[in-house]
């Protein structure tokens, strides 16, 4: 499964009213973090009343746990917007 199948998978934990799963990888070729695969960076944009109790910290937190080490440990970079 792509990194992208896998990270929008795993944020439907969320229930979110808006999901995009963006690859920045191409605006990132031969800078550092790029390893080729064209899967090294990534923006994601979310929205989910789960998220309107939380900080702006608790939210990204809460995002990375969703994703797990296996997702963090293959991007290089991971942009975070929460509407």
């Amino acid at each position: 499964m792509a990194i992208q199948a896998e990270i929008c998978t795993a944020l439907a934990v969320f229930s979110p009213t808006v999901l995009e799963v963006i690859n920045e990888s191409a605006q990132h070729a031969g800078h550092a973090g790029d390893d080729g695969s064209g899967e090294s960076h990534w923006r994601i944009m979310i929205a989910s009343a789960q998220f309107d109790d939380m900080s702006r910290i608790a939210r990204h937190r809460a995002i990375h746990a969703a994703l797990g080490p296996d997702i963090i440990g293959r991007i290089h970079a991971l942009a975070i917007d929460i509407k």
